[in-house]
C-alpha cells in the first residue's frame, strides 16, 4: 500500500472516529502530505509501507532540515515558525502511530527525532474592566441593531461562560432554549461535551438576541448574520479587531483573549483549578495551570503564604 492511501485512511479516521476538529485535520493533513513529498524525492519515489519502516533518522532530519530552510524565508517570529515545525513533526508522529495499530509499521527512527524547542505561550488575558465593558463597546459601533444585540450576546458569552469562538458559533437556538432550564451544553474539542452554568447577566443578554433573532427556530443557529446565515468566526474576529483598533489594544486583544480573561479573573477570584478545567474543557490539568503561570497576583499569594514569607 501506498503512503498517499494510508494518509486518506488517516485522515478519514482523524475526522470521524478521533472527530478531530475541521481545522486539526486539514492541518495535520498539510503537513503530513509536505512531508511526504519531501521523502518522496528524497528517495526518488513515492514510499510504500516498508520503505516508510526501512527509513532511517537521517532521512527525517534531511526532512526537518528542508522544512526549516524554508521556513526561514517565511514571515513570522522564528518562535513561531520553530512552534509550526513541532506541529509537523507531531502531526507525523500522529500519523506514524496510526500505522503501527493498523500495519504494525513502527518507524521507529522517528522517535529519535528531536522537534524544535519552543518556548511556552501564556494565555494574555484582558483586564478586568476592558473584558466587561468589551461587549456593550462592540454592540454600540454595530451598524445594524440586529447586528449591535448579537455582538452584545456572543461577546458577553465568550467572556462569561469561557467559550471558544467555534463553540460559541456552533450552538443553535434549541441549545440557548435548552440551557435556561439546565445550563449550556457545549461541544469541545474531539466532541468532547461539557454543562456551562449561564450568569444571569450573561442569560440576560442571550434571551435579548434570542428575542430580536430573525428566524428563531429551534433548529436555526443561535449567531447568525443578516442574511439568517452561520455566522463565520472571521465575520466575530473582524468586529474585535475594529473595537480593538479602536481601543488601542493590541493584536492579543481577540475572542480566544476573552476566554483566557474568563478563566484568568476566575482564578483571581479563588476559584479552584479543577473547576476551571471543567468550565473551559480542558482534557488536562497541566492546560488549565497555565493561567497560574500567568498570573503573577496568584504566584505571590502563593509564595506568600510559605511559612518562611512570614516575620
Amino acid at each position: 500500500m501506498l503512503m498517499h492511501e494510508c494518509l486518506e485512511n488517516w485522515l478519514d479516521w482523524l475526522a470521524h472516529e478521533k472527530r478531530a476538529s475541521p481545522n486539526t485535520v486539514r492541518a495535520y493533513g498539510n503537513d503530513v502530505t509536505a512531508a511526504l513529498a519531501f521523502l518522496g524525492e528524497h528517495l526518488g519515489q513515492e514510499p510504500d509501507l516498508d520503505t516508510f519502516a526501512a527509513l532511517r533518522t537521517t532521512d527525517f532530519r534531511a526532512w526537518l532540515a528542508y522544512d526549516a530552510g524554508r521556513a526561514e524565508g517565511q514571515s513570522g517570529t522564528p518562535d513561531g515558525r520553530a512552534r509550526s515545525r513541532a506541529r509537523r513533526v507531531s502531526a507525523l508522529r500522529s500519523f506514524t502511530r496510526y500505522l503501527n495499530t493498523t500495519h504494525a509499521v513502527s518507524a521507529s527512527a522517528l522517535r529519535q527525532l528531536s522537534a524544535p524547542k519552543t518556548r511556552k505561550r501564556l494565555p494574555r488575558p484582558l483586564a478586568r474592566d476592558v473584558a466587561l465593558a468589551a461587549p456593550v463597546e462592540m454592540a454600540a459601533a454595530a451598524e445594524h441593531p440586529l447586528c449591535a444585540a448579537r455582538d452584545e450576546a456572543l461577546f458577553t458569552l465568550l467572556y462569561g461562560a469561557g467559550l471558544r469562538i467555534g463553540e460559541a458559533l456552533s450552538l443553535n437556538v434549541r441549545d440557548h432554549d435548552r440551557a435556561m432550564e439546565s445550563g449550556l451544553r457545549v461541544v469541545g474539542k474531539g466532541g468532547k461535551e461539557r454543562l456551562v452554568p449561564l450568569l444571569p447577566n450573561v442569560a440576560k443578554t442571550l434571551a435579548f438576541w434570542r428575542a430580536q433573532h430573525p428566524c428563531p427556530l429551534p433548529e436555526a443557529p443561535l449567531f447568525v448574520g443578516l442574511r439568517g446565515k452561520r455566522l463565520q468566526p472571521a465575520v466575530a474576529r473582524r468586529v474585535m479587531q475594529l473595537w480593538r483598533e479602536q481601543s488601542g489594544l493590541d493584536a492579543s486583544a481577540t475572542p480566544h483573549s476573552l476566554r483566557h480573561s474568563f478563566a484568568t479573573h476566575l482564578l483571581e477570584g479563588g476559584a479552584d483549578l479543577r473547576a476551571i478545567q471543567e468550565l473551559l474543557g480542558h482534557a488536562s490539568l497541566s492546560t488549565t495551570q497555565n493561567y497560574t503561570l500567568a498570573d503573577e497576583n496568584h504566584l505571590l499569594a502563593v509564595w506568600q503564604a510559605h511559612p518562611r514569607a512570614r516575620k
